[in-house]
């Protein structure tokens, strides 16, 4: 069982009230005593206000939010096959990160390279890959099937 208690400094008599509470318990905040909470300097009770203050904004933003939110990315599909890919051409944002998904519906293994995206990726027969890519500036970048060099050829157009 745990207690949140927050207190605050009333100027005009000295004295610590409580402020805030979230209780999940039967004991109950206890007033403070000024004496306990650094001798009532004027330093001191700006000091735990402003900590106060800044630990339930902190709690109320990122304890109720979720950690991450998920950014919206684009996802661009292709397939390979028989030393070929499918589309060969794909235009994209430039300026912009996203998500190459490459599937192989070939019977044989291959690979997408690409120096000019410092990216390489196996793709066994059957299965999917996924290169996340970007942001690009504006241009053509070529790949290519490394276990079908001649004729697994591409480009990535960033527009």
């Amino acid at each position: 069982m745990r207690m949140i208690c927050i207190y605050i400094l009333d100027m005009d008599n000295g004295a610590y009230r409580k402020f805030w509470e979230l209780e999940n318990t039967v004991h109950h905040c206890r007033t403070a005593q000024p004496e306990t909470l650094l001798n009532k300097s004027a330093f001191a009770r700006t000091a735990i206000l402003g900590l106060s203050l800044l630990g339930v904004s902190a709690w109320l933003i990122f304890g109720l939010m979720p950690v991450s939110v998920a950014a919206d990315i684009l996802v661009y599909s292709m397939t390979t096959k028989d030393g070929h890919f499918t589309p060969d051409t794909i235009e994209v944002p430039a300026g912009q990160k996203f998500k190459l998904v490459m599937k192989n519906d070939g019977a044989s293994t291959e690979e997408f390279e690409s120096s000019d995206l410092h990216r390489e990726k196996v793709v066994m027969p059957g299965k999917s890959v996924e290169i996340l890519l970007g942001p690009l500036k504006a241009g053509t970048y070529g790949f290519y099937g490394e276990f079908h060099p001649d004729t697994a050829k591409g480009k990535l157009v960033a527009k």
